[in-house]
């Protein structure tokens, strides 16, 4: 009978943990079924999808995968945060490492990597009371770096593949509020960091050469796929294989949650435009402000559903793909890269969540608040 109830408490804590984890899926799961009833599985369920957009993400997610396996990203980063010393200085340097890391490879990946570098740079030189700050620096920068990217954040990859947004086009868009970002942030840590002296000792350890060349070309491949250059179907096919040989761990580290998530609201997506009164209320909200009204929505229902269902409503990329990117600042259920941020936080520093959300509150949406305005005013 103990032998039972412990298996059975076993498989509760995997539950919960796999809840805890997984929760946005879970959310689309339901939201897909509950939809499923209303417009029940047809012929038209398969054009909801948007294959390009699911291997293109699992190609990148997979790449960088591979890379971090080999601390790439994380010994380059260590190598440029060593030679300065002074702390403003090294927390902006992690701060644009994380901006710059999340165009290239994602804001979520960008924070799984350089986060715990930001942990052991202020935990080794005993600067423990900026670790809040530069942790919330660091999810904004994620967030915010992410957009003048297609590849940057998800739903940029989305919203670019669906209404086949031109490359000029989609830089000049993001890039008035990616640089009013960059210039909030450094502003923010040129003021609440003091000019005090670092010392990081630890020296950043060699890289396989080959293996870095090698998981560079591929993540070219992936690239070329994003921006058109190659077909999808080739590099799914070549990525997959290349990493089977040379790193299958890496192919089982792909965050396909993730992945599964875009499928289900991908689903309820579909479904809820094809509902008459949904697609009414939502095309005449978006018609009075699309900008506005998708900012808002990332609040509630975060940035990639908000994407992937109100673009079903509205022609404005334009202003849609500005709302989805600055709505990622806001509340922590705004981004799913903030829940990986707040996690890792508490990981390191329990006793302070209260602080730490409060903070990350004021920040956050002080910048959604600033970016907004600026993107109406130049609309």
């Amino acid at each position: 009978m103990n032998f039972e109830l412990i298996k059975m408490q076993g498989v509760k804590a995997q539950v919960k943990h796999f809840v805890k984890e997984n929760t946005v899926l879970i959310i689309a799961i339901i939201a897909a079924l509950v939809t499923s009833f209303i417009i029940p599985p047809d012929k038209e369920y398969i054009g909801y999808f948007d294959f390009k957009t699911l291997a293109c993400l699992f190609s990148v997610l997979a790449v960088v995968c591979a890379l971090r396996n080999i601390r790439f990203f994380y010994t380059l980063a260590k190598a440029i945060v060593r030679k300065f010393r002074n702390a403003r200085i090294a927390i902006l340097a992690l701060v644009y490492i994380t901006f710059i890391g999340s165009m290239l490879i994602a804001n979520d990946m960008a924070l799984l990597t350089f986060l715990p570098l930001g942990y052991f740079i202020l935990h080794t030189t005993k600067k423990e009371k900026y670790m809040a700050f530069a942790f919330i620096m660091q999810n904004i920068a994620a967030n915010l770096g992410g957009m003048l990217t297609p590849f940057g954040n998800p739903q940029n990859l989305y919203l670019y593949s669906k209404f086949n947004i031109p490359d000029g086009e989609f830089i000049s868009i993001m890039f008035p509020p990616f640089l009013v970002a960059i210039i909030l942030i450094t502003v923010c840590c040129l003021i609440f960091v003091k000019s005090e002296p670092l010392e990081i000792e630890e020296k950043a350890a060699g890289l396989p050469i080959g293996r870095v060349i090698i998981y560079l070309a591929l993540f070219a491949v992936a690239i070329l796929m994003v921006f058109r250059f190659m077909p999808y179907q080739i590099g799914l096919i070549i990525i997959p294989l290349a990493l089977l040989f040379l790193d299958r761990q890496a192919l089982l580290q792909v965050d396909y949650g993730l992945l599964f998530t875009f499928v289900f609201f991908f689903i309820f997506a579909g479904n809820m435009g094809r509902i008459d009164a949904v697609r009414d209320f939502f095309s005449y909200l978006l018609n009075i402000n699309t900008l506005v009204f998708s900012a808002m929505s990332c609040q509630v229902i975060s940035n990639v559903p908000s994407a992937i269902l109100l673009s079903q409503f509205t022609d404005n990329y334009r202003e849609l793909l500005l709302g989805v990117n600055i709505g990622g600042a806001g509340t922590l259920i705004a981004s799913l890269a903030s829940l990986i941020t707040f996690k890792e936080y508490t990981k390191q520093d329990p006793k302070h969540t209260v602080s730490y959300l409060v903070k990350f509150t004021a920040f956050n949406f002080a910048f959604l608040i600033v970016l907004t305005a600026f993107c109406w005013l130049i609309k």
